[in-house]
This record gives C-alpha cells, structure tokens and sequence, in this order.
C-alpha cells in the first residue's frame, strides 16, 4: 500500500502532461462525498492501494497527483466529479434593517433546515451542494419566494476552490455516498416544504457534526506501507 501524505502537483501542470504523453495515468476515482476527506484508502483502476494521509487543512482537487512510479512510468492521478452546488446569495442584506435581516435569515433557515439541506455560510453567501434534484431544489427555492435572496447553480468544483478544507468538508462530505430518492407526490411535498421525515446520510448543517478520521500519522511524503 502506497502511503500519500502530500500531492505531487496537478496533472494540468507542463511537467505532468508531459510524462502522461509517454507514460501511464492510472486513476483514483472518488465519489462526491470521499473527495473531501483527508484521511481515505481505495484503489485505482490499475489496482493500485493508496493510503490518503493529508493534513486537515489540505483536500484533494480533481487532477491530484498522488503518487509517481518512475521505474513502471505510472501516475496515479485524482479523478473527482463534484456535482453543481445551489449558490444563494444574500445581496445588500446589510442595508436592511435588523427586523428584515433577522426574518431573512430565519426564513432561510427554516427553509433549507425542513428539507434537511447541509450548507456552509461564507460572508453573505450561502452553498448548498446538491442532495436532490436540480429541478427540486430549485422548485422548493421558488415556493418559498424568500425576499432578498438571488439563487444560481454553480459546478461543484469551481465552489471548493473559494473554500478551504474545512469548508469543503463541511459542504461535501456529509452527502450520502447512496443518492436521496424522491418520486411523484413525496417530491411534490419536498417542494411543497412539507415533508418532515427523516433523512438519510447528511451529517448535518455547518456547525454541527462533521465527519472527523483519527489517523494522526506524522510521516511526511510518500512511503511504501506493507
């Protein structure tokens, strides 16, 4: 098993599309909600076990390398495909007066917290990575008709280069590796802000539980581990 404790550039830089023009690019795949972990084992599509020991205030990017055999000429590369984040921006909310910024915000909340959306706060923008469809999300954000509030879809890899690790985590990881299903009327009662069952794999609103890995290992580089 291949110990990864730091990447060793991006395979968009010069250096590396030069030595994947020659050689062999053997992938990573993570899913949405590995991707922002910093502690990870898994396999490349070659076979290959990689042992992902980051520090807590690095994530991976799509394009990562982690790890270079010189000798076979493989890289092994992070492939990572986040999907669009919902963007909603609170504009001029601090030329309203504390009534209305306080009924905004409530109603936000109270709003994103009855469909069980996790979301990270970043000055007066709010992100919410997608847990349903894109057609419902945007469904619930027009029923509601929140004042002061202009909402877009973002792709997921361009929010986490605003973000740090921390926030990246917070955004990513607590969306379940198996997908919501929501069909016929339960979406229309989603939509509707109605449905106040449980929900299954987020871990939770920024500021609440988050997922944390206890391998606390203080080797540097890259080391070959039996």
């Amino acid at each position: 098993m291949i110990l990864v404790e730091s990447t060793l550039g991006n395979i968009s830089h010069p250096i590396w599309q030069e030595r994947a023009a020659t050689g062999t690019v053997d992938l990573l795949v993570l899913e949405q909600w590995e991707a922002p972990k910093s502690r990870l084992r898994k396999a490349t599509g070659g076979g290959i076990e990689l042992a992902i020991s980051l520090p807590r205030s690095e994530h991976l990017h799509d394009g990562d390398v982690l790890h270079y055999d010189e000798a076979a000429d493989v890289i092994v590369v992070a492939r990572i495909a986040l999907k669009d984040v919902l963007v909603i921006e609170l504009e001029g909310i601090e030329t309203l007066s504390p009534d209305e910024i306080l009924r905004t915000c409530f109603e936000l909340g109270h709003g994103l917290g009855n469909q069980h959306w996790p979301a990270v706060i970043k000055g007066t923008t709010v992100y919410v990575p997608l847990s349903v469809d894109q057609k419902v999300m945007a469904s619930v954000m027009r029923t509601h008709a929140f004042e002061h509030v202009k909402t877009r879809f973002a792709p997921g890899a361009e929010i986490a280069a605003e973000l740090d690790a921390r926030e990246v985590r917070l955004l990513f990881a607590g969306v379940d590796a198996t997908p919501h299903h929501h069909h016929g009327e339960r979406d229309q009662a989603r939509s509707s802000g109605h449905d106040h069952g449980h929900h299954h794999g987020d871990e939770g609103h920024h500021g609440r539980g988050h997922p944390h890995d206890h391998d606390h290992s203080h080797r540097h580089g890259q080391t070959q581990v039996n």
